[in-house]
């Protein structure tokens, strides 16, 4: 941005120039028609050259290009650019690579689009920031362009400390090794210390679900900047019928419980774990298609209808958020809600009875909410749940429902953690190494891990916690079982 202003400073400095040039060679071409009338006058012709000369000189310098410091190079290096890497063997990663780095450069960042085979190890060690889109091939092999960077660079250890990267995983759920490279760079990846900027997006078939979550996860490289989606989603007209403020006076602002209805003749059909795609709209009136927005459903169809646990988010200006303002204020009961679910198959609970272990905070108890209601309706009551927010009295969230599945031996464990009451224990990763002894036990019991809630913070904090109760091993072991799953944002 700073370059693109001093460009602009430039070209305005070029036009003034250029206009004082035009004045000055006004006056001299009159001294010049002067000079030339009389040849006798010697030193006014000479004098006349002289100018001219000197009005020559001085336009070719303010031709010149502005001259870029060392600093202003340095903010425009590969080095400082987000990288959109792509690994192809039929060319639709590529393609989705180019959408992506379209996307960003719409809204000003300053993008390098290359294959995975020209990424060399030194510019993986200097880069800050990547998007990688890989895809995988034949029976869970690598893109055959992408053996160049196998055999150059992932062969070795190299310590990325610095790199935030995000990763779409493209495959086919037809073969046994689904998505495997994708998933053996992400890991890889880790293992340098490389910190993901959020969870792998698998892509199953070019399923057009996972592809618009990626374009949703794309926001966070650009804060503030609204990203519009590369195709609008089909919605269906859901009907806003109950909202509920869940936390009067809280710290943390409001939390509303909203239940939503469908359409006519629609039956209600998700699983738990599942996802609510919302369309928001400035007001009743707007038709104006706006990005989406994703929630995570709270309840089972047999509940009789869809329901949300949504934050109202206020901007700095002291706005509303694009779609919490419209679902928690601007939408009045009645009203319309553009809407459709996401298939979200990696946060489905457990076909069995294992014993579940759920962590999460915030809004994160949305999802958490409705694997709870499935795994009970199964009758599966080996469930714990660890569950933080900030005030006990105002932010125990659905805390009535929740202290009666527990009372009922529904939930066998709860704990509940609250960072504004004081104590050692404060936030559910705190809990977790509490309890670190109660979570190997589970563990071996055979028990699943499932994360909802926030990205920053929580998220990384709990991964920790989890390393220092079971071992990185163990983790990366429940991770390939699918017994350790995230829902995070």
């Amino acid at each position: 941005m700073k370059a693109a202003a001093g460009e602009r400073l430039a070209l305005w400095g070029n036009v003034l120039v250029g206009l004082g040039l035009t004045a000055l060679a006004l006056w001299l071409g009159g001294l010049q028609a002067q000079a030339w009338t009389a040849p006798s006058d010697e030193p006014a012709r000479l004098l006349a050259a002289g100018l001219l000369l000197l009005l020559y000189v001085a336009a070719v310098i303010a031709a010149r290009p502005p001259r870029v410091t060392r600093t202003e190079a340095a903010a425009t290096s590969p080095e400082s650019a987000l990288l959109v890497v792509h690994a192809s063997q039929t060319g639709q990663a590529k393609q989705y690579a180019d959408r992506t780095a379209a996307q960003l450069r719409g809204a000003g960042l300053d993008v390098r689009e290359l294959p995975l085979a020209e990424l060399s190890a030194e510019a993986l060690a200097s880069a800050r920031r990547i998007l990688f889109l890989v895809s995988t091939t034949g029976e869970g092999d690598a893109p055959d362009n992408a053996g160049a960077f196998l055999r150059r660079v992932m062969a070795a250890e190299r310590p990325l400390p610095d790199l935030r990267y995000g990763l779409l995983a493209l495959g086919d759920s037809d073969y046994d090794n689904f998505c495997a490279f994708g998933r053996r760079l992400d890991h890889w990846l880790q293992h340098q210390g490389a910190q993901p900027l959020f969870d792998r997006v698998e892509v199953d078939n070019g399923d057009p679900g996972a592809l618009r979550h990626w374009q949703q996860l794309l926001r966070q490289c650009v804060a503030g900047t609204e990203l519009a989606d590369w195709e609008t989603p089909a919605y269906a007209p859901w009907t806003l019928v109950e909202r509920r403020l869940l936390n009067p006076g809280s710290a943390g602002g409001p939390c509303f419980h909203l239940a939503l209805a469908p359409p006519a003749g629609v039956p209600l059909e998700w699983t738990a774990g599942d996802i609510a795609e919302i369309g928001p709209r400035r007001d009743a009136q707007d038709e104006t298609p706006l990005p989406h927005r994703e929630y995570s459903i709270a309840s089972l169809p047999a509940d009789g209808a869809l329901h949300l646990l949504v934050r109202q988010v206020v901007r700095e200006d002291g706005s509303l958020g694009l779609c919490s303002g419209w679902l928690t204020k601007h939408a009045a009961i009645g009203d319309s809600i553009d809407l459709r679910i996401r298939r979200n198959a990696g946060f489905h609970p457990p076909a069995d009875g294992r014993p579940l272990l759920l962590v999460g905070n915030g809004t994160g108890l949305a999802g958490l909410r409705a694997l709870l209601k499935a795994r009970i309706a199964a009758g599966h009551h080996r469930n714990w749940l660890v569950f933080g927010e900030r005030n006990a009295a105002v932010d125990a969230f659905h805390g009535g429902e929740l202290e009666a599945w527990h009372a009922a031996g529904q939930l066998e464990r709860l704990d509940r953690v609250w960072s504004r009451d004081g104590g050692a224990c404060r936030y559910v990763q705190d809990r977790l190494r509490e309890c670190a002894a109660g979570v190997r036990a589970w563990v071996e019991q055979g028990a699943a891990i499932y994360v909802c809630g926030s990205l920053e913070g929580m998220a990384p904090g709990v991964h920790a916690a989890l390393i220092d109760a079971l071992g990185e091993d163990t983790l990366e072991r429940l991770t390939e079982e699918g017994r350790y799953r995230r829902d995070v944002y």
